[in-house]
């Protein structure tokens, strides 16, 4: 099954929105379309073998709209050129590798355009093809197109809003201000001089009319294909008047009438109004993922490549993996690395949300874009290109505002069957004061004000703008939301599943106290562990040689080591016998335990994992070690549980070291000793219960459980499967980040509901005023200039509702003001 996004263009609406679903979903070989309004983008999952992708954008098309298959453009400089035949070879070269959709050279410039297909280009790939050729590609740096195209619609909106005004406003005088009194020439006035008074208006209209000239070519073009939209409401709305006026002024010019009424200030206003609110709108869609416009803004554009020693500057593009780079005081680091020389602290909030630097040394992971503070860094780079940190961030950030959330399929739904009922509300408005006896002016001016204030633009503005905001508030914080579906899903979860290892505590586990009996002292038991341990590759024995590292003790020679699996060590220090290892392996070497009993079973009821440490087959003392509960577990448990939800810890421990570290940072609920494979079936007996499950993990044995959960939840640092597996994405090492999550999909749902409500409030008051309702019983009718303002203003107020969640702020750092 392949997946391509497309660029949809000519929608305005809801009922857009689903004309394009339905239209796509007809092919043959479709098997699942998602449309976003506010990014334009249509994201379709299809079968090769049965469907072509211009079946898709040829039925796309006849639904009234264009689909363009989004594609990259890149070009490069081409170095070894001499003639047309290299011209030639570079091109076909280039045509070949896969994802390229087509390859233009220029011999003069000595440059390569390429189209390509992103989710299969291989930039590595098409170098070294080239360079098999006989040339040589350079990458060079091109302006993101979509934001370019985007700044520049919104330029282009403002300057027809602006042109439209130029003669809205004149028109507008003309028409209305002899009614409340404003002084017209005698040349203009409607009663001495009709004729004029008509054509000034209709020529005043004319290029309003041609500035808005999209909203009739889609309108009518949507309406022949059976799918009207916004477009089709407003050119059936403003062309009606538009009409009407040139019927009354041929009249006049004909002498028929000497006067008669003209609704030309009402097409042309309306038009100028909603141009207005379109213009909002994109500026207001540029505002929702300023986020992710800060990370690729701050990306360095070059870095600082050591070759054969020497310090050379190489566009970030062309950074290869396993590339050394220096990188000094105060600049971006430019990839994702390893440190291989330096110390320094590293502002990493740009990715994290993190604002306290973080100290970082030789053999330290580094990010991309992150800011080296105060030491020279030589660093290895690990991932480069679309492998990055923030390469991955950008992708995952943008496929969750392109996503659609299941509450947007109501506004879908509904959009779909409430632009024909409107329609069918105008006529039928029309024809009930017809029947009535009023006149056709006035038969009119009612159903151009329904059509006008029916247009259901805010329904689909509704959702998508609230969750590109919400999902680019978490990118800023360090939390990312895969999808439009996960962020609805959280803010329903009633119980959360931690994983222990690495997620409650460190995953590191640390010595925690030093036994010796009257025979050894503290300092001597724990070199003489160290310097045996050094020989091991346990975890266990790992932080035994931290420990003593860390306290500066020099380690013994060791003259034999032997490793028995499962047990412990032995080896020879200074002549004498060194046996290091669990309860099983004391008791096999028949040593007895003695004094120090009554404290090992306390240490073990408190959650310690006890290493004994035997000297020629004498207990000498006891190591406790225990891995080390991270400093916000217990905040983030409490913050949890306060919301109401109900927090398991789940571990494969033992059920007393599980209890201990449960009862310490105040979890009633605890499943133990579960082996990695079962993990999920225990998540799956909590669905079963009715409970809406988020699962917390960080580690490969925790996948399984991540997918079955209705949200699963990965620590960023975790493993690649697990982030892969999870539904949202905890850039920071901190469990506080889980009660943020969920409360920012509270607030972004309880957003896309005020945007629902207010954009069903306009449509469901103003509908009826616009048809007279209130005229029945006494009360005013709707000018259909007014419902144009109106319908405009429905539309930036449902944006700018969205735009607040911006303000949002996660509890920790509240905690921390």
């Amino acid at each position: 099954m392949d997946q391509k996004t497309f660029t949809i263009e000519g929608m305005t609406c809801a009922a857009c929105v689903r004309s394009v679903e339905k239209a796509a979903l007809k092919v043959e070989g479709v098997s699942s379309v998602s449309v976003n309004l506010v990014t334009n983008k249509m994201e379709v999952a299809f079968d090769s073998t049965k469907v072509s992708l211009s079946d898709i954008t040829n039925s796309v098309q006849k639904a009234g709209y264009k689909a363009i298959l989004m594609t990259e453009p890149k070009q490069y400089s081409v170095e070894g050129m001499t003639c047309a035949a290299c011209v030639n070879a570079v091109e076909k070269t280039a045509k070949k590798v896969p994802g390229v959709i087509n390859a233009e050279v220029n011999l003069t410039t000595e440059k390569l355009r390429i189209t390509v297909d992103p989710s299969l280009f291989d930039q590595d790939l098409l170098k070294r093809k080239v360079m098999i050729a006989g040339y040589k590609l350079q990458t060079e740096r091109t302006l993101d197109e979509h934001q370019k195209k985007k700044d520049q619609a919104s330029k282009i909106m403002l300057i027809k809003f602006i042109l439209a005004t130029v003669f809205s406003i004149p028109l507008l005088y003309v028409a209305m201000g002899h009614m409340i009194g404003l002084p017209l020439p005698m040349w203009l006035d409607p009663h001495s001089a009709p004729k004029t008074f008509a054509l000034v208006q209709l020529f005043l209209t004319i290029p309003v009319i041609i500035i808005g000239y999209r909203f009739y070519l889609i309108g009518f073009k949507t309406l022949f294909h059976r799918n009207p939209n916004m477009d089709t409401l407003v050119a059936l709305g403003t062309g009606a008047a538009f009409v009407h006026g040139i019927y009354s002024t041929i009249l006049i010019l004909t002498d028929q009438v000497h006067m008669a009424d003209l609704y030309f200030e009402s097409a042309a206003v309306i038009i100028t109004l909603i141009l207005l609110g379109k213009y909002f709108e994109t500026i207001s869609k540029g505002k929702t993922s300023e986020a992710i416009k800060k990370l690729v803004d701050l990306s360095p554009k070059t870095a600082l490549v050591l070759i054969q020693g020497e310090p050379t500057i190489v566009p970030v593009e062309d950074v290869l993996k396993d590339d050394l780079i220096l990188v000094k005081p105060g600049e971006r680091i430019p990839v994702d690395g390893i440190i291989t020389d330096g110390l320094s602290s590293i502002d990493e909030s740009m990715i994290t949300g993190e604002s306290i630097p973080v100290e970082k040394k030789i053999g330290d992971p580094v990010i991309g874009v992150s800011m080296n503070k105060n030491g020279a860094l030589t660093i290895k780079a690990t991932k480069v290109g679309k492998d990055s940190t923030l390469s991955q961030i950008i992708k995952l950030v943008e496929d969750a505002q392109s996503s659609k959330a299941p509450i947007a399929k109501l506004a879908d739904t509904i959009s779909g069957i409430f632009v024909p009922i409107v329609l069918g509300l105008a006529a039928l408005t029309f024809i009930f004061w017809m029947i009535k006896g009023e006149s056709i002016d006035f038969s009119l001016q009612n159903m151009i004000a329904v059509l006008v204030i029916a247009c259901p633009c805010a329904l689909g503005l509704a959702t998508p703008t609230a969750i590109m905001v919400g999902t680019g508030k978490g990118a800023s914080n360090g939390i990312l939301i895969k999808s439009g579906e996960a962020l609805e899903k959280a803010h329903e979860v009633n119980v959360v599943v931690l994983d222990k290892t690495g997620t409650i505590t460190q995953g590191v586990p640390e010595v925690k106290q030093v036994l010796s009996t009257s025979d050894y002292s503290e300092e001597a038991l724990l070199q003489i562990a160290a310097s045996l341990e050094s020989k091991s590759e346990h975890p266990l024995g790992e932080a035994i040689v931290r420990q003593a590292t860390m306290r500066n003790y020099k380690l013994k020679p060791v003259e034999s080591f032997l490793n028995h699996p499962g047990f412990g060590v032995e080896g020879v220090i200074e002549g004498k016998s060194i046996n290091i290892g669990n309860l099983k392996f004391v008791n096999r070497l028949k040593v007895k335990i003695g004094q120090l009993q009554k404290l090992a079973d306390e240490l073990s009821e408190h959650g310690n994992t006890l290493i004994y440490v035997v000297i020629d087959q004498k207990l000498a003392g006891l190591i406790a070690i225990a891995d080390t509960i991270k400093p916000s577990s217990k905040k983030a448990i409490q913050a949890l549980q306060s919301k109401g939800i109900i927090v398991y810890m789940m571990t494969g421990d033992h059920a007393i070291t599980a209890k201990s570290i449960a009862k310490e940072v105040g979890i009633e609920h605890v499943i133990a000793e579960v082996l990695p494979e079962d993990k999920s079936k225990e998540v799956g007996k909590l669905k079963d219960q009715g409970y809406k499950v988020a699962m917390v993990g960080d580690g490969i044995n925790d996948a399984p459980a991540l997918a079955l959960a209705d949200v699963g939840i990965a620590i960023g640092n975790g493993t690649d499967v697990a982030i892969e597996s999870a539904d949202i994405v905890l850039m920071r090492n901190d469990l506080m980040d889980v009660s943020t999550a969920i409360e920012l999909s509270k607030k972004t749902i309880t957003n896309i509901k005020e945007n629902l409500f207010w954009a069903f409030f306009y449509n469901t008051l103003g509908i009826p005023v616009a048809m007279g309702v209130l005229y029945l019983f006494g009360g005013p009718l709707l000018d259909p200039m007014l419902a144009g303002a109106a319908m405009s203003f429905s539309s930036v107020s449902v944006v700018a509702n969205a735009l607040r969640l911006k303000r949002f702020k996660p509890q920790r750092k509240e905690e921390q003001a």
